[in-house]
Formats: structure tokens, C-alpha cells, sequence
């Protein structure tokens, strides 16, 4: 009989930041039980992915392994751990374990998707214990940028694992749990220990150790009652603490305030709802906010990221809700760009600038605390674990290599594991077990597509080079007339002597429809090439462009 293993599978999150997938299996090699932790999204850009609205992991191999599938486990309510659930969740159709704020967030999904809410269960943190097949698993509050975070310990028959999920230590987090050092040397020391730590890498490059959300208080304060016109703030709608901190300081001030933004209101009432937040201040709405001294008014906004459909972009745009910003007021940025983001907000910093607005970033760091660990903090995790192996994940490629760096000059066997790579943990040194194939799914609008259907693609190539539409029709005898109609998109209307490209172009199909043979005229396979071809060529010639050609060929038949 083969002898059981133990397997981790990234399939997203592992060599990038976001859209997190995580498979743990256990069992005879190729029939292992499964468990999935985490199902997000990540969010595409007008540079690689234009149009699509997200992006998550292709899940095909679990698809196939369906039947293997115990359960789905969800470490905490952001967009990149919990945003695809309802859109993949059909076609894995297990039980979804979470704690009760990320439940509520997690049911709107699936409301979302269609499916139904009563597969999330809602679990209180350890000891309470879940059984999926071979595991035994636990949440475990830890502090993060979200309330009821949490690490998992996940008990298998070759050992403790410890999956992290994001992280960083903070012993005063505002709103939710602080990180519990007793509690985590407690973990360490039972049984065998931890054999595996699977890790949040994102912040190994921050060399000094991360400061506690508590300590923005004061300088928020400050920062608010010194500004003599509106102040408007945006930070990330998930970061309930830095609602709660911002609005504290708006009030401290003798300020009205105001939250603007879907996902913001959806945040906070989940939380109350939850019991997760139970003394935030009372806010007013947009129409009694627009009636309301500037001076006396903050605002509090989503789109820190420079999205063109939330608050912070359509007010730098002009006007939004019946609010606008003028001349004095002061816009801030309590938060960090993420990377690639940077052009987006760098353009609404500008628009503001424009208005007379005062914008403010956290580049001298007092008005933003990261919610993952810096390289001190993921030292210090290491030495309170003790782990036998290290699995850094969470992180781009650079990341994860520097992570298990550090692992390996401690003396714990570390492993660089990328999305798609299967890793054998059963022995005292990871190994890779094989190569799985992995990908992505894009939501384009309403509809999932595959990375690899050629749909970006051809929108990249529109958007680069244009579109040229001809339309040719083919008499009942078989000749084609030889007037061609040229319809140009994306491309300019006159070449560079001022004449009008579609003339030209049409002009060149027409001595080609004119003398074309009879066998080219019969197959429109054979026309579709030779259009083509004339078309890219003319506009070469002329705009220095080969445009995308689609060519429409109507046969008229006899009567």
C-alpha cells in the first residue's frame, strides 16, 4: 500500500500578492482528502487585464478533484481571501467554515452568486475544533487590518501546521484581537509542536518592527482639528479600526462626519452587526452633510486606490452625492498605494491639486500602520514557533525568497513554493512533489473567461494598434463588387498627406476585387487573408499602424 502524505498546493497567492487559494491534502498519493483555504480576487489594470473587473485563480484541478474536496476555510473578510467565493463556489459546492464577522461578508457572496447562504458556518476561535476528514482544524484570533482575523491550526497525521493567514503583531489593534504571544507559545508547546508554518511574507523588506493601529490616534486628532476647511479621508473600506480612529478624531475636532462609499457603509454595518464594533460615532448622511458648515464637516471616503467608481475618484472628478470639495480643504491619504496602483491615485492627487485642495499622503509614516508583519515581527513568530518548516506565502516571488532566506539562516528547512507547485511536507524537509498547471479567471463584466481565451489579448491588441472593419459584398455570379466598405475604429481619419485613410484603403481593395480569380472569390477563407493583408499593408504605409481587420463578406444568392 502507498504510503500517505502530506500536501500543500498554492494555487494563487504564492508569487504574487492576492487572490489567495490554498489547498492542504492528506492521504495515498493522488487521493489525498483536501481542504481549500482562502478563495479571493485581485483587481485588474488598464495596462495587462483591460476591462476586467477581477481576477482570481483557476481552480480547475480542484474542479477535478471534486470529490476529494472536504471543505473551504476563510482566514478573514478581505477581497483577496474571501472575494471569489460566490463566483467559484458553485463548482466546488463543500461546507465554508469562518468566524462570524467574516461569515456575514462571506454570505453576501454567495446572496451574490446565488448559492446558498446556509453553507457558511460560523465557528467561535480555539479550542473549538472542526474535523474535515484526515484535519482538525482551529481559528485562532490573530491582528490584522480586519476585525476576527485568523491564523489556522490545522492537525494532520504527519503533524501541527500553522497557516497564518495575514498577519502582524499587535498587542492594541483598536477594534478586534490583539496578537496573544501566551497563547501562541501555548500552541508551540503542545504535542510535537508546530512542524510547519506557512507564513505571510508581504512586508519581509520592512526592516523595523510594525507599529500598533493605536497609535494613529493622536496624530489623526491633531492632524484633524488643524485644518480649517473640510477634511476628506480615504483609507481601505475593510480597515474598521481606521474608520473608528478616523471618526473619533473628526468628533474630537467638533466635526460632523460623514462615510461616502457602498463598500465603507457595508463594512460598518457588518461589524455592528457582528458585535465586532459597538461604539462608533454617530454619522450623518450625504443630505444633511451638504447642508453643513465645511469647517465643521469630515468626510470619510472609499477608493484609496485610485478606483475610478468610488468616492474619492468622483469627487475629484467635481462633484459626488451633492458634496464637492473647493479651495482649502484638505484631502488625506491614511493608507498605503498598493503596487500598481500608483498612477490612479497619483491622477486623483492631481485633480484635487487642481481645485486648491491640500492632499496628504502617509510618506512620513503618522498617518498609516501596515496590517502585515515586517521582517522583525516575522522573526520573532519564527523564534515563538518554532517550526521545523518554513512555507513563506503571501508574496511576490522576491518576497517569498527572502522569507525562507531568513528561515533557512535560523535552521528551519524553508522551501520557495510558487503557485502550481505541489509541496510534499511529510518528511523533515519539504520537496516538491509536482508540477501542477495554473492560471487564472477573469470576471470580464457578468461573465468568467480564461486567461488564455484570447479576450484581453485581442483587446490589447485594439487598443494598441485599432480596428479596421471591411464589409465586401459577392453577386450571384460569384465575382465581388468592387466597391469594399471601410469602417475605421481607434485609428486616425486621414494619413499623412491629409487625405482620408478609409478612402485609401478602399481604394487599394478595389483593384484587388476588381482582378481577384475566381477560385480566391469562391473561398472566404482565402478573401478574408487577402483583405487583410491589404488592409494592414495600406495602413502601414500610410499611419504607420497594422490595425485589427474584421472582415464581413455577404453573398447574394440567386433567386
Amino acid at each position: 500500500m502507498p504510503v500517505e502524505r502530506l500536501i500543500y498546493l498554492p494555487l494563487g497567492g504564492a508569487g504574487e500578492i492576492g487572490m489567495n487559494a490554498y489547498v492542504y491534502g492528506y492521504g495515498q498519493p493522488g487521493r489525498e482528502r483536501l481542504i481549500l483555504v482562502d478563495l479571493g480576487v485581485t483587481f485588474g489594470d488598464m495596462d495587462t487585464t483591460p476591462g476586467i473587473d477581477l481576477i482570481m485563480a483557476d481552480c480547475r484541478w480542484l474542479y477535478d478533484n471534486r470529490d476529494r474536496l472536504e471543505a473551504i476555510f476563510i482566514t478573514h473578510g478581505h477581497e483577496d481571501h474571501v472575494g471569489a467565493l460566490g463566483l467559484l463556489w458553485g463548482k466546488l459546492g463543500v461546507p465554508v467554515h469562518c468566524r462570524r464577522f467574516t461569515g456575514a461578508l462571506a454570505r453576501l457572496k454567495m446572496e451574490e452568486g446565488g448559492h446558498p447562504v446556509d453553507q457558511i458556518k460560523i465557528h467561535e476561535p480555539r479550542p473549538e475544533t472542526i474535523t474535515a476528514g484526515p484535519f482538525r482544524i482551529q481559528f485562532v484570533p490573530i491582528s490584522h487590518s480586519i476585525p476576527e482575523s485568523s491564523a489556522l491550526i490545522i492537525d494532520t497525521p504527519a503533524g501541527r501546521i500553522v497557516h497564518t493567514g495575514d498577519f502582524k503583531l499587535d498587542g492594541t489593534p483598536v477594534v478586534g484581537e490583539p496578537f496573544d504571544p501566551v497563547m501562541w507559545n501555548q500552541i508551540a508547546s503542545e504535542g510535537e509542536g508546530v512542524k510547519i508554518l506557512v507564513c505571510d511574507s508581504t512586508n519581509v523588506f520592512s526592516p523595523l518592527p510594525g507599529r500598533s493601529e493605536a497609535v494613529l490616534a493622536t496624530p489623526l486628532r491633531e492632524f484633524v482639528s488643524s485644518q480649517r476647511g473640510m477634511v476628506v479621508a480615504t483609507t481601505f473600506a475593510s480597515n474598521v479600526a481606521r474608520l473608528k480612529t478616523l471618526a473619533d478624531a473628526g468628533v474630537a475636532s467638533g466635526r460632523s462626519v460623514c462615510l461616502l462609499g457602498r463598500a465603507m457603509r457595508k463594512m460598518l454595518t457588518a461589524s455592528v452587526e457582528t458585535g465586532v464594533l459597538t461604539d462608533f460615532p454617530q454619522i450623518i448622511g450625504p443630505e444633511e452633510a451638504a447642508n453643513t458648515p465645511r469647517e465643521k464637516l469630515m468626510l470619510i471616503v472609499t477608493g484609496s486606490q485610485g478606483e475610478r467608481r468610488a468616492a474619492t475618484a468622483q469627487l475629484s472628478r467635481g462633484r459626488y452625492l451633492g458634496l464637492q470639495m473647493a479651495e482649502g480643504d484638505t484631502f488625506l491619504f491614511s493608507s498605503r498605494v498598493i503596487p500598481g496602483n500608483e498612477r490612479g491615485v497619483i491622477r486623483i492627487m492631481n485633480a484635487f491639486s487642481e481645485m486648491g485642495v491640500d492632499v496628504v499622503d502617509d510618506r512620513a509614516g503618522l498617518y498609516h500602520v501596515s496590517g502585515h508583519a515586517n521582517r522583525p515581527d516575522l522573526e520573532a513568530v519564527h523564534q515563538l514557533i518554532k517550526p521545523k518548516i518554513l512555507v513563506p506565502m503571501h508574496g511576490e516571488h522576491m518576497h517569498l525568497r527572502a522569507h525562507a532566506a531568513i528561515g533557512e539562516s535560523e535552521g528551519i528547512a524553508s522551501i520557495i513554493a510558487t503557485d502550481g507547485m505541489m509541496l510534499d511536507l511529510t518528511g523533515e524537509r519539504p520537496v516538491v512533489a509536482e508540477q501542477i498547471e495554473k492560471g487564472r479567471v477573469y470576471l470580464d463584466g457578468s461573465v468568467l473567461i480564461g486567461a488564455m481565451d484570447g479576450v484581453v489579448r485581442d483587446r490589447i491588441r485594439m487598443a494598441l494598434n485599432g480596428h479596421a472593419m471591411v464589409s465586401v459584398i459577392v453577386e450571384e455570379d460569384g465575382r465581388p463588387m468592387p466597391d469594399a466598405w471601410v469602417e475605421l475604429m481607434g485609428l486616425p481619419e486621414t494619413n499623412r498627406a491629409g487625405a482620408p485613410l478609409a478612402q485609401d484603403i478602399e481604394t487599394e481593395l478595389g483593384e484587388f476585387l476588381e482582378g481577384v480569380n475566381a477560385k480566391t472569390a469562391g473561398d472566404d477563407g482565402k478573401m478574408d487573408e487577402a483583405i487583410r493583408r491589404i488592409v494592414r499593408q495600406v495602413a502601414m504605409e500610410e499611419i504607420g499602424k497594422k490595425p485589427e481587420v474584421t472582415v464581413i463578406i455577404s453573398r447574394l444568392a440567386n433567386d
